[in-house]
């Protein structure tokens, strides 16, 4: 029984790592999608393993069912390919570095304090018997977690609210951008007199 316990707390922190890794250098965000419902399915794994099912019941109804629809939709509303940079533009090649020496400074703050700490046994006090039920968690997120549980809530709506004003603003820039590209003598002279025009129906536009 431990063997088997420790091959599926393996397997399941290697598809929340690959996951992760996808995540981050997937350059389509379908497959960065993908990749952070891996993560999920494996952290969800991860507190089976624990003996926490309500919490791995939780990680899939809110994540997997939820934050990662959210991030379809999204996707879907601005396309695939939307901020997308080149890569010989500048300013992707500054961020790229920035982010590359933030990364580089946090893992070797990392790496410090792990060869700075001393090893030292933790002990944990008794757990109660209602430990991790549904009953305490409920108490503990609608008590003292309120306050954190509506700000999450909160930032999930900015989100959305965010992702369809970026959406409507570039739908208006591509239909204005296809006004402004007639030429002069057609947006001065268009209606039903206009050779082009001719023949077609009044429509609310050209009128």
């Amino acid at each position: 029984m431990n063997l088997v316990g420790n091959v599926f707390f393996a397997v399941m922190a290697l598809v929340a790592l690959v996951g992760g890794v996808v995540t981050v250098a997937a350059r389509n965000p379908i497959r960065g999608a993908v990749g952070l419902l891996a993560t999920i399915v494996g952290i969800a794994g991860l507190f089976l393993k624990l003996n926490a099912q309500f919490m791995a019941a939780i990680q899939l109804i809110v994540y997997a069912g939820a934050v990662v629809v959210l991030f379809v939709f999204v996707i879907m509303l601005l396309g695939p390919d939307a901020g997308a940079t080149p890569p010989g533009i500048p300013k992707a090649r500054l961020a790229r570095a920035a982010a590359g020496i933030a990364m580089a400074v946090v893992v070797a703050i990392g790496a410090g304090m792990i060869l700075m700490a001393r090893p030292s046994t933790t002990y944990f006090q008794p757990v109660r018997p209602e430990h991790g039920s549904v009953e305490l968690v409920g108490r503990q997120l609608f008590t003292s977690g309120i306050v954190p549980f509506e700000l999450a809530t909160a930032l999930l709506i900015v989100a959305v609210v965010g992702a369809i004003a970026v959406a409507r603003s570039s739908n208006f820039e591509k239909k204005t951008k296809k006004k402004v590209s007639a030429s002069p003598t057609e947006r001065l002279f268009h209606g039903p007199l206009h050779p082009r025009d001719a023949g077609r129906p009044l429509t609310k536009e050209r009128a």
